[in-house]
């Protein structure tokens, strides 16, 4: 079964449990009760992983990693209830479990049950922090802030060496609204990763000091898809003349393979609408082979925009004729 997990071929891992497990399933190994899981995950067959759940003896049941794919199983489900029964009644929970059910009650807009969570964890992993730091950038409150900042003073230091961890933290306090305090953390910090100027530049877009997301734009040595994305999405809501020049430009020197990314073409096709170059708009828009509907919208919702300008122009252009001979 994990050959054919690995090759992503999960109807096939479960209907040789079906054949030969399903009657047998006392006797199967904890690991082959987990690769079965695994696949009822990916197939989303809930009802057939409960069947699972209720044949299996208690002691498997209570193998750390039975338990914690049975948790992965139910949350990747959307069947969070069972998910938190199962892991309130697991005696020996680990980081792992809780990291699970974090990710999925942040995955369902349940930012608060993830850190209630977080709080019950005796020693928390970098992933548990994360975690936690994404729960609270989602909920953009007072109180996230002040739990980002408490953690980010107790957490190990060596947890700082991780990119991710980093990047998760200068996003929450982004979204928090603490521009200073991730602007301090990031310009001390050693190791910097695309994704952490893209967690500044997003962060400088929400908070509207676009001039400042332009700015660390131009330090980046070699922008990621991501980078330039997030730059043209702060040109889109600058809409002056400097900011068209600057989309024309960088959209110029990005490799022909950002092209692909329907994101990034997107919110040049926005840049560029908003930004009143309606020709060049078009022109790319009917060239790309990747339209998607994002790309459509654009087009549409800016370009409804420009006809309306242009008609109040014209009829502030009609009232003072009229009022000349």
């Amino acid at each position: 079964m994990k050959l054919l997990n690995d090759k992503k071929q999960f109807e096939k891992a479960l209907a040789i449990f079906d054949q030969h497990g399903i009657n047998n399933i006392t006797t199967l190994s904890n690991f082959a009760i987990t690769q079965v899981l695994k696949a009822c995950a990916h197939m989303r067959d809930v009802q057939r992983g409960k069947i699972i759940h209720n044949l299996i003896a208690s002691e498997t049941k209570n193998d750390i990693y039975v338990s914690s794919t049975l948790i992965h199983m139910y949350v990747h489900c959307g069947d969070m209830a069972s998910a938190q029964s199962l892991l309130d009644s697991t005696k020996t929970k680990t980081p792992s479990m809780y990291g699970i059910m974090m990710k999925g009650y942040i995955k369902n807009k349940q930012a608060n049950k993830a850190n209630d969570l977080f709080n019950e964890i005796e020693n928390p992993n970098d992933i548990n922090m994360i975690l936690l730091f994404n729960a609270c950038a989602q909920l953009k409150t007072k109180e996230a802030l002040d739990l980002v900042k408490k953690t980010s003073k107790q957490i190990p230091k060596s947890f700082y060496s991780n990119p991710y961890l980093l990047t998760s933290l200068l996003d929450a306090l982004m979204k928090c609204g603490d521009v200073a305090h991730a602007e301090s953390l990031f310009y001390s910090s050693k190791q910097k990763v695309l994704p952490m100027h893209g967690a500044m530049m997003k962060g400088y877009v929400d908070n509207n000091l676009l001039e400042k997301a332009i700015d660390l734009f131009n330090k980046i040595e070699n922008p990621n898809d991501v980078n330039v994305t997030i730059l043209f999405n702060a040109c889109a809501q600058l809409k002056t003349k400097e900011a068209l020049h600057l989309v024309k430009k960088i959209s110029k020197q990005i490799p022909k393979s950002f092209y692909s990314n329907p994101y990034l073409l997107t919110s040049l096709l926005d840049a560029l609408m908003k930004c009143g170059d309606v020709a060049h708009a078009e022109s790319l828009f009917y060239s790309s082979k990747h339209k998607v509907l994002s790309s459509y919208g654009a087009m549409m919702k800016d370009g409804v925009s420009i006809v309306k300008y242009n008609l109040s122009s014209l009829k502030d252009i009609k009232n003072n004729d009229k009022g000349h001979p």
